[in-house]
């Protein structure tokens, strides 16, 4: 952080992420899940900048959420933890950031549910950052991904191990969860395009297989069950729950009569991003909220269709399609 703190960036992060955005971590042999984002010499660069990266209350990854015990007693909360929203998540931060003695940044920058918080602070704290830069979000969530978030709670919900919300964290951490498996897979369908998967895998069928066995798999069904139940292993439940809730209420125009009065409330430079063949969030619904700021003439913002099919999760793999246009984007 420089003297007069004019080179902080906000990283916000997307469902199953954290705080542990990029480098490695000791114990570790995974970075984190913006590594080639991140770090010295990169987009965001951190010879450049101060990057900070905070994990969401509600999740499982150190801030508050439903297994946190509920002091001064020592059961968890579960159910009794509230339904938290996108906004909630942001107000959560900006509390931090004040602590921290941070109370302005450069930037916020954020992709899927990064790019909500990323929306929220322009509207709901206008005046904290210079630049918001905003990746394959959405104004507010539509049917066809409240669809696939209804497939991931219910499998979640109806698994017996699941144990109504009352269930051993340490066995789910061992053992994993069935019904939480069938969910990520699902979702991990979303994430993905038509075009990635036939890239990734074609029809290729897993070698050790017969075709003819009934549970002979394909390439894709066998990456499908790894992940999906590799997965449970690392990410509680309750918080997928809760985390899902707040994608699903997630609206930019709640409390304002529209979404062009809450648009007006921006302050801060706008960058959007799209996603040609992102199946989640469309790029239609970041170009609306383009051209609904664009009608502001004393507002700086512009809008990137990233020519992308490989589905949504583009804004984490194919970053040397945009990372130009986010350093332009910063050094304005």
């Amino acid at each position: 952080m420089n003297d007069d703190k004019s080179n902080i960036i906000v990283v916000c992060h997307a469902l199953t992420g954290s705080h542990h955005a990029a480098g490695y971590y000791e114990g570790e042999n995974k970075p984190g899940w913006w590594d080639g984002f991140i770090g010295p010499g990169k987009t965001l660069d951190t010879d450049e900048y101060f990057v900070i990266c905070t994990n969401v209350i509600g999740s499982c990854f150190g801030s508050s959420g439903p297994m946190s015990t509920m002091y001064p007693h020592h059961e968890e909360y579960r159910y009794k933890f509230p339904v938290v929203s996108i906004k909630d998540m942001v107000k959560a931060q900006r509390i931090l950031f004040d602590r921290l003695g941070i109370h302005h940044v450069h930037a916020i920058v954020g992709g899927s549910m990064g790019g909500m918080q990323a929306l929220q602070f322009a509207i709901h704290f206008p005046k904290f950052a210079d630049k918001i830069i905003a990746m394959a979000a959405t104004y507010a969530t539509q049917p066809w991904a409240i669809a696939f978030n209804k497939v991931a709670q219910e499998s979640i919900l109806h698994d017996p191990n699941f144990k109504n919300g009352y269930y051993d964290p340490e066995d789910i951490h061992e053992n994993g969860l069935s019904g939480m498996a069938v969910g990520r897979m699902a979702g991990h369908i979303s994430f993905l395009s038509p075009h990635s998967m036939q890239e990734k895998f074609g029809r290729e069928y897993k070698r050790t297989d017969g075709l003819y066995e009934l549970f002979g798999k394909f390439q894709v069904e066998s990456y499908l069950e790894y992940n999906g139940h590799n997965f449970t292993k690392w990410f509680d439940p309750l918080a997928y729950l809760y985390i899902t809730k707040a994608i699903n209420i997630y609206d930019l125009s709640r409390g304002f009569d529209s979404l062009e009065q809450a648009l007006l409330k921006i302050e801060s430079d706008m960058y959007l991003v799209g996603f040609k063949d992102d199946m989640l969030f469309k790029s239609e619904e970041m170009k609306l909220i383009a051209d609904r700021l664009a009608t502001r003439k004393t507002l700086k913002s512009d809008y990137l269709e990233v020519d992308s099919n490989y589905g949504h999760d583009a804004f984490l793999v194919e970053l040397e399609k945009f990372d130009k246009y986010v350093i332009k984007a910063l050094h304005e």
